[in-house]
C-alpha cells in the first residue's frame, strides 16, 4: 500500500524542549503509514501528574506514538507537546527513545519503596516498533537488575511472550503484574475499533501463556466503550474467557474523550455507528467523562462477574500488588 504523505514539521528554530527534539529526530524507516524517528531523551522516568488518583507514582513510556491506531485512544494528546496537532499523526509518527535503559538506570534511583511504576501508559511498549528496535526489552533488561521495584506493564500484543523469560527474572526480584487490554471477543469489532492491534484471542492466548509461566497476569476491559462494547452478555464472556485463560484479576473504565480523542472517534462513529453520533454529542458535549450513574453500574456489574467467575484476591496466592486490588475499584469511582 502507498504510504501516505507526511505533513510538514513546524520550523525548528521555533520550537522549544520534546518538540525541538522530535523535530531534530532521524527518520529510521517508514512502514505501513507509518514513519519512524529517534528521538533523543534527557529522561525516561516521569512522575505521574493526573488529578485523578492513580494506582501508580511514575511512568515510563519506550516509545512516543502508537501505531496500533486505536479509534478511542485518549494518548494522542501527547503529540501536541512536539507541536503536532492533528491526531492522526499519533499513529502515523512513532517516535523511538533512544538510550532508555542507560537513562532507567540512573534514575530508578529517585523511586521510593512505596511507589509504583507502570510501563505503557500513554503508548503500547509492545506495538510493532518493538520488534526491531527493543527499547521495552532493554528497559526490562535493566529492571532485572534490580531488587524491589514495583512495575505494571499495560499492552495489547501477545509479543509480550517473547519476553516471557526476562519478565519471569524481573518478577523475581521485584514486584510485577502484566495488564493485558481485551475490550471485545468480537474479531471484526476489535478490527474497526483497535486496527492494527493483535487480534482479542492472541491476546488471551498471551494471558494464558504469562499465567501459565507463573507471572501475575490480568485483563483490563477498558476502554468499555457505551453502546459497542458495553453488553452485559458480551462483558460477561470475555470476563468468563479471562478466567479461563488464567487470569488474576480484570478490571474495566468506561471510554473518556479528550478532545483530541474525540475529533478522530466521533468521526470514526459516523462512518461506522452512525446511529449512536447524537447520543455520544450529547452525552460528552463539555466534559471527558461520562456521569457518574454509568460507571457505578459498570462498576456493580464488573464485581458480579468477577465473583462469579472467582477472579478475586484469592484466586492465586502472590504478592499483592496495587494494580489488581485498588486500581478498579479507585478509578470507577472517579468517573
Amino acid at each position: 500500500m502507498a504510504s501516505l504523505p507526511l505533513l510538514p514539521l513546524p520550523e525548528k528554530s521555533s520550537l522549544v524542549g520534546i518538540a525541538r527534539l522530535a523535530a531534530e529526530g532521524e527518520s529510521l524507516r517508514e512502514g505501513h503509514r507509518v514513519e519512524y524517528f529517534t528521538l533523543p531523551s534527557k529522561s525516561l522516568l516521569n512522575r505521574c501528574v493526573s488529578n485523578r488518583q492513580m494506582p501508580f507514582t511514575w511512568t515510563i513510556n519506550p516509545y512516543r506514538g502508537c501505531e496500533f491506531g486505536c479509534r478511542y485512544c485518549y494518548a494522542r494528546y501527547t503529540h501536541e507537546f512536539m507541536e503536532m496537532r492533528d491526531g492522526m499523526e499519533f499513529e502515523q509518527k512513532i517516535y523511538v527513545k533512544q538510550h532508555a535503559a542507560g537513562l532507567l538506570r540512573h534514575e530508578l534511583r529517585r523511586v521510593k519503596p512505596d511507589e509504583a511504576i507502570a510501563l505503557g501508559t500513554a503508548t503500547d511498549p509492545y506495538q510493532p516498533a518493538e520488534r526491531r528496535y527493543e527499547v521495552t526489552r532493554g528497559i526490562l533488561e535493566e529492571f532485572a537488575r534490580h531488587r524491589g521495584f514495583e512495575l505494571g506493564i499495560v499492552t495489547k500484543s501477545n509479543l509480550i511472550v517473547r519476553d516471557l523469560e526476562l519478565l519471569r527474572e524481573v518478577a523475581g526480584s521485584n514486584k510485577l503484574s502484566v495488564h493485558v487490554t481485551v475490550t471485545t471477543l468480537d474479531v471484526e469489532l476489535a478490527r474497526i475499533l483497535e486496527p492494527r492491534a493483535p487480534r482479542p484471542d492472541l491476546r488471551l492466548d498471551a494471558v494464558h501463556a504469562l499465567s501459565r509461566a507463573g507471572l501475575r497476569v490480568g485483563v483490563s476491559c477498558s476502554p468499555v466503550v457505551p453502546g459497542i462494547t458495553d453488553a452485559p452478555k458480551d462483558l460477561e464472556n470475555l470476563i468468563r474467557v479471562a478466567a479461563e485463560a488464567g487470569a488474576d484479576y480484570v478490571f474495566a473504565n468506561p471510554l473518556f474523550l479528550k478532545p483530541c480523542s474525540a475529533a478522530v472517534f466521533l468521526p470514526f462513529l459516523e462512518q461506522s455507528f452512525p446511529h449512536l453520533v447524537e447520543n455520544y454529542r450529547r452525552r460528552y458535549q463539555d466534559r471527558a467523562f461520562l456521569p457518574p450513574a454509568y460507571a457505578k453500574r459498570l462498576s456493580h456489574l464488573i464485581a458480579h462477574l468477577r465473583e462469579k467467575y472467582k477472579i478475586t484476591s484469592a484466586r492465586r496466592e502472590r504478592y499483592a500488588t496495587k494494580w489488581p486490588v485498588q486500581a478498579f475499584d479507585e478509578q470507577l469511582s472517579l468517573f
